[in-house]
C-alpha cells in the first residue's frame, strides 16, 4: 500500500475486495473512506443488495473515526458495554465486522474500508483482505 490514500491505493483496495468477493460468490458493496471518515471510493457490485450501501459506508466511517476495526469496537458497544450507544453517534455508525482500518507503511491510519452484503464473517474477511492484512 502506498504512503497515502491516493486514487491508486483506493482502486487497489476496491479491486482486492471485489476479487475475493467474486471468488466466494458474494455480491458486495465496498466503501473506502479517508482518515476523517469521508467517502473517497465506492463500488456496488452487480446484484449487491441496495440496503448494504449505507452499511458499508458506516462500517468504514466507524473504523476510520475511531482508528479501530469495527469488529473490535462491537465488543464494547454491546448493551452494558463501555461504549454502548456508540452507533447513535456521528450520524450513525456500525460496530460489527466489515469495517477495517487502512494504514501506511509507518503504521499511520490513512482511512478505512467497509464491506457489506455477504455474511458478517465474510464481510470481515474480505475487508481484511482488501486492506492487505491477511
Amino acid at each position: 500500500m502506498s504512503h497515502a490514500l491516493n486514487e491508486s491505493t483506493i482502486q487497489h483496495v476496491i479491486e482486492r475486495a471485489q476479487a475475493l468477493a467474486r471468488e466466494q460468490h458474494f455480491a458486495i458493496n465496498i466503501a473506502v473512506v479517508d482518515e476523517a471518515g469521508l467517502l473517497r471510493g465506492f463500488l456496488r457490485m452487480d446484484d449487491a443488495v441496495p440496503g448494504a450501501v449505507d452499511v458499508s459506508i458506516k462500517k468504514a466511517r466507524t473504523a476510520a473515526l475511531f482508528r479501530t476495526d469495527s469488529l473490535e469496537l462491537g465488543v464494547a458497544a454491546q448493551p452494558g458495554g463501555a461504549i454502548y450507544t456508540l452507533e447513535a453517534t456521528n450520524g450513525g455508525l456500525i460496530s460489527f465486522g466489515g469495517g477495517v482500518v487502512l494504514r501506511d507503511e509507518q503504521d499511520r491510519v490513512i482511512g478505512a474500508v467497509g464491506v457489506a452484503g455477504a455474511t458478517v464473517d465474510a464481510d470481515q474477511a474480505i475487508a481484511l483482505h482488501a486492506a492487505n492484512r491477511t
